[in-house]
Formats: C-alpha cells, structure tokens, sequence
C-alpha cells in the first residue's frame, strides 16, 4: 500500500520544485517583514493557502506571481516568476484531468451537473475509495493511496477560495444508489449537508421525477475565468474534452441555467439530503 505523510499527499507525490518554490516564497515574504496572516491578503489568498504552497502542498495560482510584485517588490517577484517556470506537477491525479484541474484553481466560479457519479470535489474519502476500487483495469496499492490523497488535497480549494462561487447540481439517484452501502452513503450525506451550508457553494438536487429536465446531454463542467471566459468540460471513461470555442461554452451556460430552474431549491435539496440522512 502507498505510505501516505503526515501532510495527507502519498510519500514522494510532492515534488521537490514545489518545495523549492515554497522555500522561496517563504523566503522573501520572511526578507519583507510580512507575516503569513499580513502577505495573503495582500496577494488576495487565504493564509491557509499561502501556508500550503509554502509547504510545497499545493500548486501556486499563475496570478501568484504578478501579485507578489507589489508586496514584496520587482526584484523579489522576478526572484518568484523564475522559481515558478521551474514548477512541475506532480500529484496523483489522471493525465487527462490535469488540465481541468489547472483552470479549477483560478476560477472565478465553477459549476458542475453530475448524473454518474458524485463531483469529485465533494467526496468523502469512503466514497473515494469505492469508487476507486471499482476502476477497471484495477489501480494498484499505490495509484489508489494517490489518487486518493490527490482527491482529498484538491478539496481544499473550496474552503481556501471563500469568494468563488462552487455550484453543484446531483441528480437524486446518485444518493438513493447507495454506493458502497450504508456507511459510505452516510458519509456521502455528511459531506454534502455540511457542503451545503458554506456560503460560497449552492448544492442542488435534481429530484428523480422531473418531466423538464435539460441535463439529457449528460455530465458537465463549466468555469468562469479571471478573464471572465467560459470554458467547459466534458469527462467519461478515462477521457476528457475542455470546451473553449464560446458558442459552445455559452449553450453549456444556458443549458445549465436551465437546470438551475428545474432542480429543487437550496432549502429543499438540503431538506432532502436531512431527510435521506435520517433514513439510514
């Protein structure tokens, strides 16, 4: 079985390029007198998160770099903006979802329909792992510890990022499933009525019986760029497609608009998860 750190990321998934970046960065936040509490919301982050790319936890944001030039100087950010182009990424997530994951992290807002599975961001680990152990051809020991740790490190980001926008809509079948019995669907329902109460996520539920339903097209993702782009992504059976042509991305927006209206309310979908909990 992979050997997971005290860190929660499987031993060796942290490369030694994101430590160095950290290093650095704590370096030249230390030169500047700056606190991590006092440099983060000067470069607009929670100190949480700079604490983590210090660390060499997590992968620094591609703004990070032309933030820091007015808190710590030219000179310092040229110091950052080279440390920075010797990154490489290396977490356990799959080759074909990287790409996707880059944009996830400098969102201004992210938005997700599920009908196969529950969205990775809002996973317990139990269901992680059941889903998995399922993966066919089967995961080593190994690949499953990581992406495990990969899944549960990039949770993070809805916690770390309290004002972008996370909406979910989950088609009510993906619960009454009950995926890996009674405990992991506890834990599912867990995760998502406490999801469901943070200020920056609105979680809804498709209810089974619905005659309007918009979503027959399937799973879909839909982010809001810093420059204010759409760009859409589509996964299914270990491949991927991101949507950048924007009439594409604009009829995936009304698409999900459209479901956003035939989906129970905030109260109601929470009510209902309340509910299902207490079935159990």
């Amino acid at each position: 079985m992979g050997l997971v750190n005290d860190d929660g990321l499987p031993d060796g998934t942290a490369s030694d390029s994101l430590r160095t970046f950290g290093a650095v960065l704590k370096a030249l936040r230390e030169q500047a007198r700056l606190t991590q509490e006092q440099f983060a919301p000067k470069v607009g982050y929670s100190a949480a998160y700079i604490a983590k790319i210090e660390q060499g936890k997590r992968f620094p944001p591609r703004d990070l770099v032309e933030r820091t030039e007015s808190v710590l100087g030219e000179a310092a950010s040229r110091v950052v903006g080279a440390a920075a182009r010797s990154l490489t990424r290396k977490v356990g997530l799959a080759s074909w979802f990287r790409q996707w994951a880059a944009v996830e992290e400098e969102a201004l807002a992210l938005y997700a329909y599920e009908c196969a599975v529950v969205p990775g961001l809002l996973q317990p680990e139990l269901y992680i792992r059941e889903v998995c152990e399922r993966h066919l051809p089967p995961l080593s020991e190994e690949q499953l510890e990581r992406q495990v740790a990969a899944r549960l490190l990039r949770q993070q980001l809805i916690g770390e990022r309290p004002h972008v926008m996370f909406c979910f809509i989950l088609e009510e079948a993906l619960l009454r499933r009950h995926l890996g019995g009674a405990a992991v669907t506890s834990a599912l329902l867990d995760r998502l009525i406490y999801v469901s109460g943070l200020r920056n996520v609105e979680l809804l539920i498709m209810p089974l019986r619905q005659e309007c339903h918009s979503g027959h097209e399937g799973a879909m993702y839909l982010a809001e760029t810093p420059d204010r782009r759409l760009i859409g992504y589509i996964e299914a059976h270990d491949t991927s497609l991101l949507v950048t042509d924007r009439d594409a991305a604009s009829a995936m927006q009304h698409r999900y608009g459209r479901m956003r209206s035939e989906a129970l309310s905030r109260q109601e979908s929470r009510s209902l998860l309340e509910q299902m909990r207490g079935e159990l």
